[in-house]
């Protein structure tokens, strides 16, 4: 438990950073352009900006850098002869060393790439659009974002997590990529609040009706009167007034027959079917789907042009 034991505060020291001693096994680097970006930041401003966290080790006598040698290193490179640093000054054992160097590198925040743009683009300068230190991949990423409003950032949102058994979870899991795979690809959605609170209540009722005590087994009602349902979704590629298709791509078949299973007799004599149709050429072996085609072409005939 000593190990682990709270450290006490630190103290900020001021001193010459060339008395301090690196790590000689640091896993975290810096790509050179950036390490020169660094130095060149801090002769700018004339001072370190973030302090390095550093730990006094008394037996030897050395002031070792857990975290911060990067800016230590560029200190010294931009010429400056005194620095602060935050100082450690009691015993910390190996393991204690190796956890606060890795835990300063691995814990860090993620930069939301809405806000990221926006306050990117605030900056007029080009010496101070070079000062961000932001490289031509992070730029390119900034490009690509075109919703200036909206991010991470700028949501309040509460995870919510279910637990299902494992028959269970390969139901839910069937019914939510019937969901997906009726919408365009290309598009990205947000629910809002209003679709929150109508999954909450959708929840109470299934709990009530059923007298259910836990979420997860009230969205597994809700999944099975979806699945009662499926032929429904047929509207999302489907114009049921003009019979015609109303986007490009593809639809799932259980939207067409509105179940995901037959029985085997029925898949059967299907797949013997097909089997025939492409022994005679009817249809592509490698598109054995295309029988739908046959037994609608009649049908089709009919149909206005698109």
């Amino acid at each position: 438990m000593k190990e682990t034991s709270r450290l006490a505060p630190p103290h900020m020291v001021q001193g010459d950073p060339h008395t301090l001693t690196l790590l000689d096994v640091n896993a975290r680097f810096l790509p050179h352009e950036q390490f020169r970006q660094l130095v060149a930041n801090i002769e700018r401003d004339g001072h370190l900006t973030s302090t390095p966290l550093v730990w006094n080790d008394r037996d030897t006598g050395r002031l070792v850098v857990l975290s911060g040698n990067h800016r230590t290193l560029a200190a010294i490179e931009a010429g400056l002869s005194s620095i602060w640093w935050m100082q450690i000054d009691e015993p910390l054992p190996r393991q204690r060393q190796i956890a606060l160097q890795l835990s300063h590198n691995a814990i860090a925040g993620q930069d939301d790439p809405a806000i990221l743009k926006e306050l990117y683009d605030e900056l007029e300068s080009v010496e101070w659009r070079q000062y961000t230190g932001l490289d031509d991949k992070a730029l390119d990423l900034l490009e690509k974002v075109d919703v200036t409003s909206l991010g991470e950032a700028n949501l309040d949102f509460a995870s919510v997590q279910f637990m299902f058994l494992p028959d269970e979870l390969e139901r839910a899991e069937a019914a939510f990529d019937a969901a997906r795979s009726t919408a365009t690809a290309d598009r990205r959605w947000v629910a809002g609040l209003e679709q929150y609170e109508l999954v909450l209540d959708a929840l109470e009722t299934s709990r009530a009706a059923y007298k259910i005590g836990n979420s997860a087994t009230a969205l597994g009602v809700i999944l099975s009167v979806f699945e009662r349902h499926l032929g429904e979704l047929a509207e999302g590629w489907c114009d049921a007034a003009t019979g015609k298709a109303n986007r490009e791509g593809t639809a799932p078949l259980e939207a067409v027959f509105g179940i995901r299973e037959i029985s085997v007799e029925t898949a059967t004599a299907v797949r013997t079917a097909i089997d025939r149709m492409v022994q005679d050429g009817t249809v592509p072996e490698n598109e054995p789907w295309r029988v739908l085609d046959v037994l609608t072409a009649q049908d089709k005939r009919h149909l206005p042009p698109r």
